[in-house]
């Protein structure tokens, strides 16, 4: 009986909620309008009514009707249309970290009468830019020009453009969307590299290994034929001479996979441009691999960085932000937690790849030398690993941990100085 009665409790709960939903789905065309100071003036208004009718307070009745009419004086100044076609325009989208970049937003009147003068908002970046639109022919055009702020690295995001009709007081509030988000990206400043500088790669056209393998290049030795080996694998003259059959066997060669991984943590950086100049070699050094044409996987903490194109990869650097250990949205590609030590990140981002012939580690200057020393185990003898610490104003330096190459880069512009002199 009991188990009956609180079914129906759950089942006349539940469609309670379905009949609110959709009452404030059918209502939200007018609740939306009411902004959080109407909502809160609406709340003072019923609260002093039944405060003056529970202690007969006339005053209060008074209160409570001012902020009534209030918004019923405010109700007019949400009404009109206008018939808008907004563009926003950033010229150029892509720019390098402290240079300029310029906005138009272009408003067109597409209706025929004259628009009345009319607030527009653009949000761009954390910012908000207001812009009021004077009245327009038919027909007619008007364009306002903005400056973006690109002194940091980042995504900056314009837009989308919204007008906006209201009260002088803010109590009402309505929005019509006319465009949608355009971004611009802020590279981080990057130093040139010469061609095949990441002088951590030589062996473009492909390096031996020790590994023994019936097809590839490589010549190694004779064996006896066995069942299945490809005819074509025959050394026929050997063959003649010992009157039994003898097929080649070669070394493996592999074209060089390198593998940069970007440690984003934030207790890895003493500070914020310590760890913008850490961006700036991971970007220097991807570019230049890329332009090489060595395969490449670049990661950072939180996802995995697009090698298409220098382009491409430098667009993915712009959204790189350093991490905690809670997930942080930003990012277009897929995120996950941040790795508890640099092997565990080096491991993670070397599961879907080739086996590397040469890691870049790249971190800040609070990263103890042994989390590079620890990358070591986790690939063979064949693979190569270079750490490059970014240390803000410090001494640049090269020095052998290990089997390891640890870089102290102190300042950009001496990077390709570094680069050039590591020999992994």
């Amino acid at each position: 009986m009991r188990r009956s009665a609180a079914a129906s409790v759950a089942s006349n709960a539940a469609r309670v909620r379905r009949l609110g939903a959709r009452v404030a789905a059918f209502a939200a065309p007018v609740t939306d309008v009411i902004s959080p100071t109407g909502r809160l003036a609406l709340a003072a208004a019923a609260a002093s009514f039944a405060t003056a009718w529970g202690l007969g307070w006339i005053e209060l009745a008074f209160v409570g009707a001012t902020l009534l009419a209030a918004l019923l004086v405010a109700i007019p100044f949400v009404f009109g249309r206008v018939r808008y076609r907004v563009e926003i325009e950033l010229q150029p989208h892509r720019v390098v970290a402290g240079e300029r970049a310029l906005g138009r937003l272009a408003v067109r009147n597409t209706g025929e009468t004259p628009s009345v003068p009319t607030l527009l908002e653009l949000p761009v970046g954390t910012g908000l830019a207001e812009f009021v639109i004077p009245a327009i022919a038919p027909g007619g055009e008007h364009e306002e020009l903005f400056a973006v702020p690109t002194q940091r690295r980042a995504v900056i995001t314009a837009g989308p453009a919204a007008s906006v009709r209201g009260d002088q007081l803010g109590l009402l509030r309505r929005e019509v969307r006319w465009t949608d988000p355009v971004e611009l990206f802020v590279h981080p400043v990057t130093a040139r590299l010469k061609p095949s500088a990441a002088g951590l790669v030589r062996d473009l056209e492909g390096e031996v290994t020790k590994t023994i393998t019936n097809n590839d290049i490589s010549f190694h030795a004779l064996r006896a034929y066995e069942p299945g080996d490809a005819l074509r694998n025959v050394h026929w003259r050997t063959s003649a001479r010992t009157g039994q059959l003898m097929v080649r066997q070669y070394e493996e060669t592999r074209r060089s996979q390198l593998l940069l991984v970007h440690a984003t943590r934030a207790v890895h950086y003493a500070s914020e441009a310590e760890f913008e100049l850490a961006v700036s070699v991971l970007a220097s050094l991807g570019v230049q691999v890329i332009r090489d044409a060595t395969r490449l996987a670049v990661a950072t903490d939180r996802f995995r960085l697009t090698t298409a194109t220098p382009t491409a990869l430098l667009d993915d650097t712009s959204r790189i932000e350093p991490c905690g250990d809670a997930a942080t949205p930003g990012a277009s590609t897929v995120e996950r937690a941040p790795a508890a030590s640099v092997r565990d990140l080096v491991r993670e981002a070397a599961r879907r790849i080739p086996a590397p012939s040469v890691v870049i580690v790249v971190a800040g200057s609070r990263t103890p030398v042994a989390e590079f020393r620890a990358v070591e185990p986790v690939f063979g003898s064949d693979t190569q690993v270079v750490a490059f610490r970014a240390d803000l104003g410090a001494a640049s330096r090269i020095a052998r941990v290990g089997e390891s190459t640890v870089v102290t880069v102190g300042a950009l512009d001496e990077l390709s100085r570094l680069v050039r002199r590591v020999r992994p």
